[in-house]
């Protein structure tokens, strides 16, 4: 089993690495394979609704946000790691997570993830709610822990000070380690997912 860590923070080895390396270290320690995929400082292209990712299978956009979507594939869960900037996470991450999910929605459905962010103060819980959607609208299990999962500082060494932080991200490794394990224990059972049904949109007109 192997799980997907991704950082859009522009700073490769800040607050949100540091968290994330700790979710990571947690996994490691029950068996889980991981892998920290760095969105990097460059540019990222939004979903222009060109609808040819329905079409294709894929976006019209060769970059981090279909190398992720693409990849998802060979990865049994997500951690999504984000700076929290005006209230929200990154523009890069929304940027490839709403293309990644929209056009390679079927390598994530069904796969537990969680989101975590960091914040010098505040903001983190309506972060942690935009990033959520992705999952709630993809049939994914939501890991939690035993407190909004995000750590508080200002740089990497202050986030590593956040004693309850730091707890709640352990806690986040070990409890999608545990879901993980059971997910593969049901299906080496013949417990497997619920059968994907195609999603009817309905609207009232006035």
């Amino acid at each position: 089993m192997k799980v997907m860590l991704v950082n859009s923070s522009p700073k490769q080895d800040g607050c949100t690495a540091t968290a994330l390396g700790i979710v990571a270290d947690s996994l490691r320690e029950e068996g889980i394979e991981t892998e920290i995929l760095w969105l990097g400082k460059g540019p990222v292209a939004d979903c222009i609704d060109c609808r040819q990712c329905g079409k294709t299978g894929k976006c019209v956009f060769s970059d981090i946000a279909a190398e992720i979507g693409e990849r998802a594939a060979e990865f049994d869960g997500f951690v999504f790691g984000s700076p929290v900037y005006y209230a929200h996470p990154t523009g890069r991450l929304l940027s490839v997570m709403d293309r990644a999910f929209f056009a390679y929605g079927r390598n994530f459905k069904f796969k537990p993830a969680a989101a975590i962010l960091s914040a010098r103060r505040n903001g983190q819980v309506a972060s942690m709610d935009v990033v959520n959607k992705h999952f709630s609208i993809s049939s994914m299990p939501i890991v939690t822990a035993n407190y909004w999962n995000h750590v508080f500082g200002a740089k990497a060494t202050e986030v590593a000070e956040d004693e309850e932080g730091v707890q709640t991200m352990k806690n986040i490794g070990k409890n999608m380690a545990w879901m993980l394990k059971c997910i593969e224990l049901g299906r080496q059972n013949g417990i497997d997912h619920p059968a994907d049904v195609k999603k009817v949109t309905n609207f009232t007109r006035q």
